[in-house]
């Protein structure tokens, strides 16, 4: 099965840039493992590879690391509980929302639209 890894794609250096601050990125990483861990553990399928997704998931430990370390407030507001202890490794854990499951279907559904099945 193709991936749509390169519709995902960021530009060389995936860190925090001059647009988005360090939590905006925490929070889109925490959003993309929400909605592709959903993909992968209920939905069983995916639209991006493994590696794509432990990309993500490592990059994630790095910023929120960095967060921490910068002394900042622990808590960005966005499933702050649930990634708490974020190591990367799975996941399985995270929650399942309704809100999660229409991400996720509608990546499907774009997958589907330009033929990547």
């Amino acid at each position: 099965m193709a991936s749509l890894d390169a519709f995902f794609d960021e530009p060389e250096d995936p860190m925090v840039n001059d647009v988005q601050t360090l939590s905006e990125k925490i929070k889109q990483r925490r959003m993309q493992m929400l909605v592709h861990s959903y993909l992968y553990y209920v939905l069983d399928d995916t639209v991006i590879t493994d590696d794509k997704w432990q990309q993500w998931a490592d990059e994630l430990t790095s910023l929120q690391e960095s967060w921490n370390t910068l002394g900042m407030v622990k808590e960005i507001g966005f499933f702050d509980k649930e990634f708490a202890d974020w190591n990367g490794s799975t996941g399985m854990h995270l929650p399942q929302e309704n809100w999660i499951r229409d991400r996720a279907k509608y990546l499907l559904s774009i997958r589907q639209d330009i033929g990547e099945i």
